[in-house]
């Protein structure tokens, strides 16, 4: 599912290039959560930090439970329905200056559109869609992504190391790397 080309990031891939990803974990500390996405065709996880009402929204859903009236993402999907749009996907689109963005896209018919988003409103959408999550390469480049654990070895210390995770510890060099990037000149890099 390749777009259009924006140019080439690392290791030559097409930075717009939507890899298909699924819920992998979700974690919830005092104040905030994180949801790990997992690259279905490879080994990354990304992680983004979400609010807890948006967190419990997701994991109310994901886990099957059935509330008897409807939260906001149930009221927004029930509202693009009854216009006649049906939720295709979702993809994760960018990060910039420690925020994620999204879109949602909406098909009828013919027609396709798209909507802005934060990534945890439109991951709470997909699951109550069962659409598709996509993130587009350049998301992953920008953000410090952890490798899937495989060994039993690797279970554990990957459970370890997410009880010690802080936001910086993700975005640490993004600053650097756009400054950087913002410093080159047209034909540069």
């Amino acid at each position: 599912m390749a777009k259009e080309s924006e140019g080439k990031g690392k290791e030559g891939k097409d930075d717009s290039t939507e890899h298909e990803v699924r819920i992998y974990s979700l974690a919830t500390t005092v104040n905030e959560c994180i949801i790990f996405l997992e690259e279905i065709h490879g080994n990354r996880l990304l992680p983004i930090w979400i609010g807890l009402n948006e967190g419990q929204a997701i994991a109310i859903r994901f886990s099957g439970i059935v509330l008897p009236r409807p939260l906001t993402h149930d009221l927004l999907l029930a509202a693009v329905k009854t216009l006649g749009w049906n939720v295709d996907k979702i993809v994760v689109n960018d990060l910039k200056e420690n925020t994620f963005y999204a879109r949602i896209h909406l098909k009828r018919d013919s027609q396709e559109t798209v909507l802005d988003s934060r990534p945890s409103d439109a991951i709470a959408v997909a699951v109550r869609a069962g659409c598709s999550i996509f993130v587009e390469e350049k998301v992953f480049q920008r953000c410090k992504t952890l490798s899937k654990p495989i060994s039993e070895t690797e279970v554990k210390k990957f459970k370890d190391d997410l009880k010690n995770i802080r936001p910086e510890d993700i975005f640490k060099d993004l600053k650097e790397k756009e400054q950087r990037e913002k410093g080159k000149g047209p034909g540069q890099g």
